[in-house]
């Protein structure tokens, strides 16, 4: 029964077949998982630090799932859901979600409206580009680090992974949930669009010809920028480039040729914060 007390509503589930928990159900399974697009399409965030910047988000939980001392960890940052807590043990946690979370808490929400190129770039100085970031923890890492090093948004270009999907708003800190991003509808002509409102865009590439990030970075300090990333491996595909007003790259030692691209992305946006926006 729900308590009588101010805050949210708790409501104690002890059967892990609960329909009430049905967002939150066999989050491995390949076909089933409620945050597959194709079905639910919901977004899930885990862990008691995600849940909070849910909460901050423009993704409005639905529902929570979580233990007695996660509940309390959480305090008064529920003093506002609309939305059930269902208070369970970890045993009846594990039950219904398919594996023992050890974060404690799981929090669902619908998939807010996407937002379009021209919404997230409005006002950013800087913004990541991504294309054939199909890894989920890269993709998690990258939108850490832009939280992390003052980048405005991101934007998807070409064959991308989902940046809802559990792992990769887990990776992100939740970060996912809170820097805006957009997916281009036509790729890559919609680069035009950024450099149409005055973005210069820089192209990441190993190529020793490439002017190095600093130099870029310098000469280009105080404009606005668009930081064009792509897949580990095989990195931007050359038409891409080709839409890029300078391509760049990290000086490299030792006989490697890159980086994992999560890290080559953090080290522009931290060159590009040092020197100012």
């Amino acid at each position: 029964m729900p308590d009588d007390v101010e805050g949210p509503v708790v409501v104690d589930i002890d059967d892990p077949d609960d329909p009430r928990l049905d967002d939150f159900r066999d989050l491995n399974s390949v076909d089933r998982r409620p945050d597959l697009p194709s079905g639910k399409g919901l977004v899930i965030a885990e862990g008691v630090l995600v849940v909070q910047r849910m909460l901050a988000s423009r993704f409005v939980p639905r529902a929570l799932l979580g233990t007695e001392r996660r509940l309390i960890e959480l305090g008064g940052d529920l003093d506002a859901l609309d939305a059930p807590f269902y208070r369970a043990s970890a045993e009846v946690m594990a039950a219904a979600v398919g594996f023992h979370l050890n974060r404690g808490v799981l929090a669902s929400a619908s998939r807010a409206a996407e937002l379009t190129i021209a919404q997230v770039i409005d006002g950013a100085r800087t913004v990541a580009v991504l294309e054939g970031v199909n890894d989920h923890e890269n993709l998690g890492s990258v939108f850490r680090n832009a939280a992390g090093l003052g980048v405005d948004a991101v934007i998807f270009g070409s064959g991308c992974a989902d940046p809802l999907y559990r792992r990769a708003v887990r990776v992100s800190m939740g970060h996912a949930l809170l820097v805006p991003f957009a997916k281009a509808e036509h790729w890559p002509a919609d680069l035009k669009v950024l450099q149409d409102k005055g973005f210069q865009i820089l192209a990441m590439t190993p190529d020793p010809a490439a002017q190095t990030l600093a130099e870029a970075m310098t000469e280009l300090s105080g404009q606005r920028l668009a930081i064009l990333v792509g897949a580990e491996g095989p990195g931007l595909q050359e038409h891409t480039m080709r839409s890029a007003d300078v391509r760049v790259r990290i000086p490299m030692s030792r006989g490697t040729d890159s980086l994992n691209v999560a890290t080559a992305a953090a080290l522009a946006f931290y060159e590009r914060d040092r020197l100012g926006r």
